[in-house]
């Protein structure tokens, strides 16, 4: 199957990067290169891209795409989240810039075999760094039914959890559920009709991200990105469903507030002193001509931080 992937808010992310020719910048999701050819094609002699991703045939892709660029961009097949440890390997100590484009491509939905999507039928996979040991299939044949229900609850916010797990371990003491197919019938069939969107969808994203581990760690990772900025560098994320966009805000506000006591106490007692401000106050969201085009970008939210 052809890489096809739109970059979602591809223009905003450039202007917010507010690219300086001879920079360092981390792109933390290269995905096929999208975003990563545009940055890269701003930078000067001097300038250095790293791109991090999970998914080596995303990176083959953007090996591919990004190959004009030669030696100044270095891509690492590793979670953003260990970015940290590259840069000290790399000898940099801070950057100019970095951007995190979080969530699943669409091409990993569209790629049947990697058992993503609740429409065709595959493996229950859904790693998106196939070397990782934990797949889908493990979490649904092998979690407790109070592990399911956590699950479903916390990383998909679904209404009907406790239906859906314990039709799953019924199931499954007949024969393992091995296909996302076999999944989403059981699902459809625990849940009322009627409702809005396809009765997996919640399901599947809570399972994509605790194979994944996508929010594990995830605030802790945004501030230590933010610290890694040069003054009056910039840190981008976009962010796509709630869960992601809360652990956002919340490192952001923490960077930007000059006080984090509690509300209750009369004076600070804190010392805390704020490291950034945010460079839009609220989200930047797709424009008209990008939601006709790009069906992913319409739970698209661009969050936009500079250092101090």
């Amino acid at each position: 199957m052809e890489y096809k992937h739109i970059s979602v808010l591809l223009d905003e992310c450039i202007t917010g990067l507010n690219i300086q020719q001879n920079g360092v910048y981390v792109d933390g999701t290269v995905g096929g290169g999208g975003h990563s050819f545009e940055i890269a094609s701003r930078l000067g002699s001097s300038g250095k891209l790293i791109g991090f991703d999970k998914d080596e045939t995303a990176l083959d892709v953007a090996r591919g795409r990004l190959s004009v660029f030669g030696d100044k961009v270095k891509l690492v097949h590793c979670d953003f989240k260990e970015f940290a440890r590259v840069l000290d390997d790399m000898g940099i100590d801070k950057v100019n810039g970095i951007l995190l484009d979080l969530g699943v491509s669409s091409y990993q939905i569209d790629t049947a075999d990697r058992g993503f999507s609740y429409i065709h039928d595959a493996p229950l996979d859904m790693r998106m760094d196939t070397t990782s040991p934990l797949t889908a299939y493990d979490v649904v044949n092998n979690y407790s039914e109070s592990e399911l229900i956590d699950l479903f609850q916390n990383y998909g916010e679904e209404k009907y959890t406790k239906r859906i797990a314990r039709a799953i371990v019924s199931h499954r003491r007949i024969k393992p559920i091995k296909t996302t197919l076999e999944l989403s019938k059981i699902i459809e069939d625990s849940v009322p009709a009627g409702g809005q969107g396809h009765p997996a969808k919640r399901v599947f994203q809570a399972l994509r991200i605790e194979v994944n581990q996508e929010l594990d760690n995830l605030y802790e990772c945004i501030l230590s990105m933010a610290r890694r900025l040069v003054s009056g560098g910039r840190l981008c994320i976009i962010s796509f469903h709630s869960l992601e966009d809360k652990i956002v805000k919340d490192a952001y506000n923490l960077l930007c507030s000059d006080c984090i006591c509690d509300k209750k106490l009369p004076v600070c007692i804190c010392n805390h002193k704020r490291e950034a401000i945010l460079v839009n106050k609220k989200p930047i969201l797709a424009g008209e001509s990008e939601l006709k085009n790009n069906s992913r970008s319409h739970s698209a939210k661009l969050r936009i931080l500079q250092k101090l």
